[in-house]
């Protein structure tokens, strides 16, 4: 059933709800003092209403008592309290030939659209689309732009799925964005929230049972897949994933906290939306994927169900940012116990995971599988993300933790990965600006709560202090993007090493992602020093990094000649002077300095 209010052309509209207790359902129409009964359809409710132009404003009212918006409404323009609004998707698409991009070839770029730009809005990426297709991005990641109360938010409060925040520009603009990110040759990646409903304005538990008493999320009620009258949730979630493909031709679906996500049915519902999205793929010629948010370190998520997996495109790896963040910061509270060594971010660069069923300290169990049955263009890596920045408690990027050397290293470690990268916005030229967490309630008691969870989470890392205030407007500016910086000395420079990073990316065929037969990681762990061989039939490239606060040798082990193509020391990146020999052979050693990468490529 497809739920929502689905205008038909000619002023006529389908209004749908899911109400399976109501006795009576009617769309109310305020600006016209007009309301419609709507008939029963087993759990649903439906009618074709005429005089219904794109704009009109509706609520559903139950059993002729109160009325509320679309649980499925595609706009809210008076936030999340108001009316709902009729939305006419036929758009003019000047890029309707496009059908996505291989998933291999994804260099993801996380953005929130809110602080992305002074203006915050759909409209005010576009002019900065030429400049992140010209670093290399071919992949824009949206953090949540499912309506929240409010004009500023992450976008994990959201409680309207299917409606485009209004004060981003509404419906119209994102499709403009889309259109613009596909001209480019930028697929766009939209994150989306299946694991629970933001507190403020949710008003589905009017309707139907939602959610279950049964599990908890560190968000409060889980969202209910597999009890009674379970079938209308899924229906939901499998209509909201199709309608962002269709509707806004997004290219794929970043899945939030799926870990979060509780289903003990015989089919999960990872697996339904999986099986939902190959068939849309199949029927209208696109690639379009599943992308998981996921800590559980688990290859049943991106397994075919024929192998009793869920059938998801790729998978987060928190561990290897975990690994890396801590060799560079050296920081080990909170979850950050269970890693800074170099053993562990060599394994994390062969395995994708650090722990595949090992014990973990933090968590006082053993964790994870072993995913060496999964190519690695199935796992997107990063050095920073919006959680993992957020998650320091000033906000901190890596850009106000680490050197400048550091930065180059941290960028080269995640580029030269046998993985999805994944940048976030304003990595690229070492961007001081924190990222915090920020709303917009309007209820004081949610504020209070907000402010006592955040102090808590905090009290994990063992933080001093306290966090900014979440609802201060000036917490959310000073998380925008200093934009005009990005050029500007050192930024500049490191701008013009993450260019060149993706540009061997993309040219040296031992980098192309492929089997993880093609690629292996070593470590020294006194000298601080991992490294990563790749190949590919003749082709070969060899990765070193220095993490250490000492100079490094390695006596080379693999066969054959080598010719440097990137050293991190060399005066053009701002280092110190590069000592790493420009050819070497076996046996023959290479030195580097502190904080520092260097590429070479096997000579043919």
């Amino acid at each position: 059933m497809n739920v929502g209010a689905h205008y038909l052309g000619d002023r006529r509209c389908q209004f749908t709800v899911w109400a399976p207790f109501a006795k009576d359902v009617a769309v109310q129409f305020p600006a016209q003092s007009r309301e419609v009964a709507l008939v029963r359809e087993g759990e649903y409710w439906q009618a074709i209403v005429a005089d219904v132009p794109p704009e009109t404003l509706y609520l559903f009212r139950l059993d002729q008592a109160e009325a509320y918006p679309d649980p499925a409404s595609q706009y809210q323009p008076k936030d999340v309290h108001g009316p709902s609004a009729v939305v006419d998707h036929n758009f003019d698409w000047q890029c309707s030939q496009w059908s996505g991009l291989p998933l291999a070839s994804l260099i993801i770029y996380e953005l929130h659209v809110g602080t992305f730009t002074p203006e915050g809005t759909f409209s005010a990426i576009i002019p900065r689309l030429p400049e992140l297709a010209d670093l290399g991005i071919n992949a824009i990641e949206l953090m949540p732009v499912a309506q929240f109360p409010g004009d500023r938010n992450w976008g994990y409060d959201g409680v309207y799925p299917f409606a485009v925040q209004h004060s981003y520009g509404g419906p119209t603009a994102l499709k403009q964005l889309v259109d613009a990110c596909h001209q480019h040759g930028i697929a766009v990646v939209m994150d989306v929230v299946y694991n629970h409903f933001g507190p403020e304005g949710n008003y589905t538990s009017q309707f139907a049972p939602y959610f279950t008493e049964k599990y908890r999320t560190p968000w409060g009620s889980a969202i209910n897949f597999d009890e009674a009258y379970s079938e209308g949730v899924r229906n939901y979630v499998r209509q909201n994933a199709l309608y962002w493909l269709q509707a806004y031709h997004i290219d794929a679906l970043r899945l939030d906290a799926i870990h979060a996500i509780y289903d003990f049915g015989a089919k999960h519902i990872l697996q339904d939306l999986a099986e939902a999205v190959a068939e849309f793929n199949q029927q209208h010629n696109r690639r379009c994927y599943l992308i998981a948010e996921s800590d559980l370190n688990d290859g049943r998520v991106l397994r075919p169900a024929s192998q009793g997996g869920y059938g998801v495109d790729a998978q987060w790896s928190d561990d290897f940012h975990h690994a890396l963040h801590t060799l560079l910061t050296h920081q080990n509270q909170g979850y950050y116990r269970d890693f800074g060594t170099c053993q562990q971010f060599a394994k994390a660069l062969e395995k994708s995971f650090v722990y595949t069923w090992d014990y973990s300290p933090f968590r006082q169990r053993r964790h994870g599988n072993d995913v060496s049955d999964r190519p690695p263009y199935e796992f997107v890596v990063c050095s920073q993300n919006h959680d993992q920045i957020g998650n320091q408690m000033l906000g901190e990027r890596l850009s106000q933790l680490v050197s400048f050397d550091q930065l180059k290293l941290a960028a080269g470690a995640v580029l030269l990965s046998p993985y999805l990268p994944m940048l976030f916005m304003g990595e690229e030229y070492g961007e001081k600006a924190p990222f915090v967490y920020f709303v917009s309630h309007s209820d004081p008691d949610l504020l209070a709560a907000i402010r006592q969870g955040r102090a808590k989470e905090f009290a994990h890392f063992h933080a001093e202090g306290e966090p900014p205030e979440a609802a201060a407007v000036e917490t959310f500016k000073s998380c925008h993007l200093h934009w005009a910086e990005r050029e500007e000395g050192a930024h500049g420079t490191l701008l013009a090493f993450y260019k060149r990073l993706i540009q061997l990316r993309q040219q040296l065929p031992a980098l192309q992602l492929g089997d993880r037969r093609d690629f292996e990681a070593f470590y020294q762990e006194s000298d601080r020093l991992v490294g990563l061989h790749h190949w590919h039939n003749q082709q070969a490239a060899l990765c070193l990094f220095n993490f250490g606060e000492e100079t490094v040798t390695y006596s080379l082990e693999q066969p054959g000649s080598w010719q440097k193509c990137l050293d991190s020391n060399d005066p053009q990146w701002q280092g110190p002077g590069a000592i790493a020999a420009e050819q070497v052979s076996q046996a023959q050693t290479v030195s580097l300095l502190p904080h520092s990468l260097v590429l070479y490529e096997k000579l043919t």
